[in-house]
């Protein structure tokens, strides 16, 4: 049964009947789902197919299952719950989503990313079993340049309010004044009276610290109509604020609380910061008075192995990852993530470009959101603006990506100008932009259309994005997408008015493949189970303030560094060349040209102890390269600033795989959706070293209450299935994702045949 209160929030996550494929009748209270699977949500069920070349996906979906996807769950109400307002809200059902609740069609909404409400009240029986039904439909494809997932692939849940209650993402809360010495916290409520009477209220909202000490608390008492709507303003003055940034991520609670007279009728709690971030002309980004570069990447919304239906312990153990490299800015492409992302980046300090569309009205494959654009966009943008503007990691609206509309400008200009409306409306306190597409092509530099945006932002093209913001007075720039060319940085880091740049792309992700097998398009510094890729090391060596030296083994004729650093491009696919290991296919002598990285002041190179000269950093951030006659042993890295060693790197030659070592990122996890525990599987020689070209099969086992969720290897090319019991090593590695079943202890064994196994226990306390 549901609890009853002033305001009731029921997580819907667990128990759901799930069945793929076209089930008739499927919406009415009477159907019998008997014979469907059981399953909680989050649940992409896609991502347990098999790969196919034949997949209606094609490469762009990652070459996974598309159809027709139904789910079922039972909700008993109290019999107190009569006279409520009842609703159901989805973070996100992929795609095409349609919601009955006892056989009574809800609605429907294409967009797979929305999170979205229905209102249940008026259709619900208070003493017996309420059906919740929705069918999912990724049918119709190709629709999408990437993998989306399928199904109820995030959280749902129940919220019961009394007559009178806060509107849904009703409370807005700015900081417009923010110095070290003191801030101005504005706050908007919007409220509803549903009651068939004019009420008397008091609108109370009481802001609490970091630490949930109460810092001020203010009032507004109204009269509110039967039937009415009003949005309330406040302010409160905070002295010696407590400020968000990226080093100190201080939330702070408004807590919103509506009575009339001693009767509370709704609290609704909601988390921001109290930040200051603004855009200027000539020095780019700033946050609470201070000026630095975004640094930023672009990610897609899966997480390998586990899909579309991410655990947040997923996302937290790769945003650990890319702040290692000095990431500190995200850009959501290109649509808006799940709201506990935003949560997680609030929490771990980044900034965020908010982005909500890859197309208007002309498309980018058959079956995509342009078909549904001039029904759906205001609506959906509107929800995705009131759900995320309390965030303070979010700095920054998109409101498109490479608008294949802008060419006529006569056509794009007032797609564009009713977008920016809806974000200025609604949230004032955000620049707008959108990722332009060859602009100087479109003519959006003179046309208007680039000025229109608060922010100008461009994919690539970092030149012509310089020369615009040199032609007309006034223009705010950053760099939207870009890619991993070190001039492309320069261009950044030595223009103070360039406000940063965002990669394409933070991590290797499924879909956008250029033909089979390839599964992913590999273009992240990470690669798919968030292991460091070549290119994510040299940009350590731009981006991170900590001393850091890294040695690459490089085949090919030359050292020098290309375009893509460690990869050399092939039509369908990206070959490595870089290597971080002192092990080559061949061990016949040969000549081996060895590229380092560093942000240090020189580098001294070693093998088997021996010098093999010292070499200056480069003011362009380049490579710094030597040519050296291959002999098994070790190869060593110093680095050092001011005389003194300030960092150390490490390659020894590998021997035969004799030994399985399991690296858990974390041995004490919960047993909710969100806590796993990233199992990282290193085959290793007799000394202790990773075996680069160890690609043996892994078998996995769990005893207790435990389970295997994913298995990974970072494999491009590799078409084994994610939800499986084994996976074949790439380059000595693999990833196993856990997750418990219940609290207690659990053990995640390993076996590989002629090399042994091992095991690590994992505690879950619930």
């Amino acid at each position: 049964m549901l609890p009853l209160c002033a305001r009731t929030t029921v997580p819907l996550d667990a128990d759901w009947s799930f069945f793929q494929g076209e089930a008739a009748g499927a919406e009415k209270p009477d159907f019998d789902p008997s014979s469907w699977q059981k399953v909680d949500v989050p649940h992409d069920w896609t991502i347990a197919g098999d790969f196919s070349k034949d997949a209606p996906t094609t490469g762009s979906g990652g070459w996974l299952p598309s159809g027709v996807a139904w789910y079922r769950k039972e909700i008993k109400l109290p019999a107190e719950s009569k006279g409520q307002r009842v609703w159901v809200e989805f973070d996100g059902v992929m795609a095409n989503s349609d919601v009955w609740i006892n056989g009574h069609h809800l609605g429907r909404r294409p967009n797979g990313y929305v999170s979205f409400r229905y209102n249940l009240t008026d259709h619900l029986k208070p003493d017996g079993a309420n059906i919740l039904a929705v069918k999912a439909d990724t049918t119709p494809q190709p629709a999408s340049r990437w993998y989306t997932g399928g199904g109820i692939y995030r959280h749902v849940r129940i919220v019961m309010v009394n007559p009178v209650h806060v509107e849904p993402w009703g409370v807005h809360v700015t900081t417009p004044e923010v110095t070290d010495r003191a801030a101005t916290v504005e706050v908007k409520t919007a409220i509803a009276n549903s009651n068939g009477a004019e009420q008397n209220l008091t609108v109370r909202s009481i802001l609490t610290g970091p630490r949930g000490d109460t810092i001020a608390t203010v009032e507004t008492r109204t009269k509110l109509a039967a039937g009415a709507r009003s949005t309330l303003s406040q302010k409160i003055n905070v002295a010696v604020p407590r400020l968000w940034d990226l080093e100190n991520r201080r939330m702070h609670t408004l807590v919103t609380r509506i009575t009339n007279g001693e009767i509370l009728l709704d609290e609704v709690s909601t988390p921001f910061g109290i930040r200051k971030a603004e855009f200027r002309t000539d020095t780019g980004f700033w946050l609470n008075g201070k000026n630095f570069k975004l640094k930023g990447v672009c990610l897609h919304h899966d997480g390998g192995a586990v899909g579309a239906a991410v655990p947040l312990d997923v996302w937290r153990r790769r945003l650990q990852t890319l702040r290692s490299l000095g990431v500190n800015a995200i850009r959501t492409a290109h649509n808006p993530p799940a709201p506990e992302f935003l949560d997680l980046c609030d929490r771990m300090g980044f900034l965020v470009m908010d982005e909500f569309f890859d197309c208007w009205t002309k498309g980018k494959n058959k079956q995509d959101y342009h078909q549904y654009f001039k029904e759906w966009s205001h609506k959906d943008l509107r929800e995705g603006i009131l759900r995320d503007r309390n965030h303070p990691s979010v700095i920054l609206y998109s409101v498109g990506n490479e608008i294949h509309d802008t060419p006529k400008p006569d056509l794009a200009k007032p797609i564009l100008r009713g977008l920016v409306d809806i974000c200025h409306e609604l949230d004032p306190s955000r620049p707008v932009t959108q990722a332009l597409f060859r602009p100087n092509v479109s003519g959006d530099y003179n046309n208007g259309l680039a000025d229109m945006l608060d922010v100008i932002g461009t994919n690539y093209r970092d030149k012509e994005l310089l020369d615009a913001w040199k032609d007309k007075a006034g223009r705010k720039i950053v760099g939207t997408e870009q890619g991993h060319e070190r001039s492309t940085w320069l261009a950044c880091r030595d223009n103070p008015q360039h406000s940063g740049q965002f990669l394409w792309a933070g991590i290797d992700y499924l879909g956008e493949s250029r033909s089979w097998p390839l599964t992913v398009f590999n273009a992240g510094l990470l690669d798919r189970t968030g292991f460091i890729q070549p290119r994510g090391i040299e940009r350590r060596s731009w981006w991170s303030e900590k001393p850091m030296v890294a040695a690459f083994r490089r085949i090919g004729v030359t050292a020098a560094t290309p375009a893509d650093p460690g990869y050399e491009a092939l039509e369908w696919n990206r070959r490595q060349v870089l290597f971080p290991d002192w092990t080559p296919a061949s061990a016949d002598s040969q000549e081996v040209n060895v590229e380092v990285y560093s942000n240090a002041e020189k580098v001294e190179l070693f093998l088997n102890g021996k010098s093999l000269g010292k070499k200056d950093a480069r003011k362009d951030g380049g490579s710094l390269n030597w040519k050296v006659p291959y002999e098994p042993g070790t190869l060593k890295a110093v680095a050092s600033t001011g005389g003194e060693e300030v960092a150390t790197d490490v390659l020894r030659t590998a021997g035969k795989p004799l030994e399985i070592e399991l690296v858990p990122d974390r041995k004490t996890i919960g047993t909710g959706f969100d806590d796993v525990s990233n199992v990282e599987v290193r085959l290793l020689d007799e000394n202790g070293t990773v075996v680069p070209g160890a690609e043996n099969l892994i078998k996995f086992g769990v005893e207790g209450p435990g389970k295997v969720i994913g298995v990974d290897s970072g494999n491009v090319v590799s078409t084994e299935r994610f939800q499986a019991s084994e996976r074949k090593a790439y380059q000595g590695r693999a990833l196993v994702i856990a997750r418990a079943t219940e609290g207690g202890k659990f053990t995640l064994k390993a076996e590989v045949e002629g090399v042994g196994a091992a095991s690590v226990e994992i505690l879950a306390k619930p």
